[in-house]
């Protein structure tokens, strides 16, 4: 499926090295104004190329609106908007054309389809992500309107936490590190990993705030599973976590429990979402990702023909995924939100008496 949402329904194409990717974003209530600025702005965070910590692959990735768009305001048709690659060196995948990278869905997608882009891994490469990010800016403009916040951060690389989280900090940050004091510790961590011809992997740390009580599903579109699949359908996403995740399971329902005051909860274990539905607190997610696979060592795997043989890689790749992820997690927390405050407005009849009985 190239599509996912409900109300807000988006739809991504393209491939790394074809000629353009893109996404159709439907359902975008008419008369949003539309911030050209801001959605570039959001897409030169994501894009590759800015840092040593990053992938050298450089693209200007200057996005164009296609249709839904008009006088600077959304007219509640289909938006599209059309990314072009235009640095692209498929002939650094000539010699993997037929053999599977190690940890990458060349050998998923092969036996799947039959078929498959070696280019730059074709569909499954994280360059589509910049058509997320594109669609994320929309709903983030949505948000706004309503009061709704998204940040995210580095919180760890490999096993270098931050023990403080800074958003704000992140956010000036070249690595979006929440932890100014354990941000060198976190980037000699990662050029270790470039210089050794190998990568690691991070974990990303994103919220939501000015969310409102009632956002979520239940039973089958809950709040929490929906961002848990969204994350989880993000390159190279291994786990997510919501609010303390893991660690809950490790407490007595004494400890885990949020209790509740007049002037609200007091604490936040839940990480914002009770029975699949937004309690008005802090919305966060906690997401994994694994070493980004393409790696610069010589590694054991076998052809289309089921030969073993020898990966040796070429090409352009970020020796850490997780830090242009943040920006993926903040387009997919954004997109999901926006969906979900879409859906809401249905849940209760005052709402639809206030707009069709006069």
């Amino acid at each position: 499926m190239n599509t996912f949402g409900q109300k807000l329904r988006v739809t991504t194409f393209g491939e790394s090295h074809g000629k353009a990717l893109g996404c159709i974003v439907d359902g975008v209530p008419a008369g949003l104004s539309i911030d050209e600025e801001f959605i570039q702005s959001e897409l030169n965070r994501r894009k590759p190329g800015k840092s040593p910590l990053e992938t050298s692959r450089k693209e200007d990735d200057k996005v164009e609106i296609l249709s839904g768009v008009f006088e600077g305001s959304s007219t509640g048709t289909p938006i599209a908007m059309v990314i072009y690659n235009t640095n692209q060196k498929s002939g650094d995948y000539e010699n993997v054309k037929d053999l599977f990278r190690p940890a990458h869905a060349d050998f998923t997608y092969f036996h799947k389809y039959g078929f498959r882009d070696y280019r730059g891994g074709g569909r499954s490469s994280a360059r589509e992500t910049a058509a997320r990010v594109a669609a994320g800016a929309i709903a983030k403009l949505m948000l706004k309107e309503i009061g709704i916040k998204i940040e995210a951060g580095i919180s760890a690389i490999g096993n270098i936490e931050g023990l403080e989280y800074d958003f704000e900090y992140a956010k000036r940050s070249k690595m979006h590190a929440l932890d100014q004091k354990r941000e060198d510790l976190q980037e000699k961590l990662i050029m270790e990993a470039k210089n050794a011809h190998d990568s690691v992997g991070g974990t990303v740390i994103v919220r939501a705030t000015g969310v409102p009580v009632g956002l979520g599903e239940p039973l089958y579109y809950k709040l929490d599973s929906t961002l848990a699949e969204a994350m989880m359908g993000i390159n190279a996403v291994k786990a997510v976590e919501i609010g303390d995740g893991i660690a809950s399971s490790m407490l007595r329902g004494s400890q885990n429990n949020d209790q509740i005051t007049k002037n609200g909860f007091s604490s936040n274990h839940s990480g914002g979402i009770l029975g699949g539905i937004s309690n008005g607190d802090t919305v966060v997610v906690k997401t994994y990702f694994k070493p980004t696979p393409s790696i610069f060592q010589e590694q054991h795997t076998i052809d289309t023909l089921g030969r073993e043989v020898e990966c040796n890689l070429k090409g352009r790749h970020d020796p850490c995924v997780a830090i242009r992820g943040v920006v993926v997690c903040e387009a997919m927390m954004a997109l999901v939100l926006a969906d979900m405050a879409l859906l809401n407005m249905s849940a209760k009849m005052e709402n639809i008496k206030s707009i069709y009985v006069k």
